[in-house]
């Protein structure tokens, strides 16, 4: 089906899923597409089958807590930070959902995760102002970035550089090869009002960059200009969560959820709102919405997890 205006604003919601007694705190597809993770204040980390429409077993981690759930590349594990206990990253193999390896090193919690999208490295981005270069192979830091402020991290979708997000008024650009250098590039913006950067995301086209704020604004900037293209406001977010927001797999849209269980479309090409959804539940923040990769369908978490899909055509 083609991503355009019309589908777009006829997704429905077609399975509502309450594996959940808390916020789910992230979620994450793979890159096929026929799955779903998430990860929940209520310490349980659940799969979903896209296919089947389908929760898999729920995986507790009660000991630690997990948030910022994603995907490795191969979809076959996955990473997540504490939420008790420490601040350390977790490996962790879906078929036998027993721990691979540990990444230790951050001393404060951590507020991002990246994977390569083209090799076994990933980034964490911490409140103790580092980012860090990891293997997955390897329990040791492979490179270490000491930041000025609190950083969000994401890497182009090429796998070649990445992006720091720096005390909500920088975005550093980095050589992944030569990352020790410092930034090649260096961006910076000065918006009006009291806010947190939360996310960074690059466009799947690789053109555009993403910024969540833990209020009602979001950035769209040129990631090759540093140009501020759009800003996207009007979502409700009364109570400063991190909403993040993402875009459509051909980069012309971007979702983001609210506080009052709305979810919000704004097109990308000229900044305009294109339409906006409503839950079941106006009481419950939407935290997170996703775009399966690989399929027409949404996702969007709060309590409980959502499916959203096109009507289905009886003929």
């Amino acid at each position: 089906m083609l991503i355009n205006d019309t589908n777009v604003k006829s997704f429905r919601m077609t399975k509502v899923f309450r594996e959940n007694t808390e916020r789910i705190n992230a979620c994450d597809f793979n890159k096929n597409g026929d799955l779903l993770i998430s990860s929940s204040d209520d310490d349980t980390i659940v799969v979903y089958d896209c296919e089947a429409g389908l929760p898999k077993r729920p995986i507790p981690s009660k000991k630690y807590g997990c948030d910022m759930i994603r995907f490795t590349r191969s979809g076959e594990q996955a990473l997540h930070c504490s939420m008790k206990v420490d601040d350390n990253i977790r490996y962790l193999s879906l078929s036998d959902s027993k721990y691979i390896r540990y990444y230790t090193g951050h001393t404060k919690k951590v507020r991002s995760l990246a994977v390569s999208p083209i090799d076994k490295s990933f980034l964490s981005a911490s409140a103790d102002r580092t980012v860090r270069v990891w293997d997955l192979r390897s329990a040791l830091c492979q490179g270490l970035i000491i930041t000025p402020g609190n950083p969000v991290v994401d890497y182009d979708p090429d796998g070649l550089a990445f992006g720091i997000g720096i005390d909500s008024q920088i975005i550093g650009l980095y050589d992944i090869r030569n990352h020790e250098k410092g930034p090649f590039e260096m961006l910076k913006y000065e918006c009006e009002g009291d806010f947190e950067w939360t996310h960074l995301k690059f466009s799947p086209n690789g053109k555009m960059i993403l910024v969540s704020t833990n209020t009602s604004l979001i950035l769209l900037v040129d990631a090759f200009s540093g140009v501020l293209l759009h800003t996207f406001t009007g979502h409700q977010n009364t109570k400063n969560v991190p909403l993040e927001a993402s875009f459509s797999p051909d980069s012309k849209y971007v979702f983001c959820g609210s506080t009052d269980g709305r979810i919000h479309i704004w097109r990308t090409t000229d900044g305009e709102k294109l339409t906006t959804f409503t839950t079941d539940n106006t009481s419950d923040s939407i935290q997170c919405v996703q775009f399966n990769p690989k399929s027409f369908m949404l996702a969007t978490a709060s309590t409980n997890m959502v499916f959203w899909l096109p009507p289905v055509d009886d003929d």
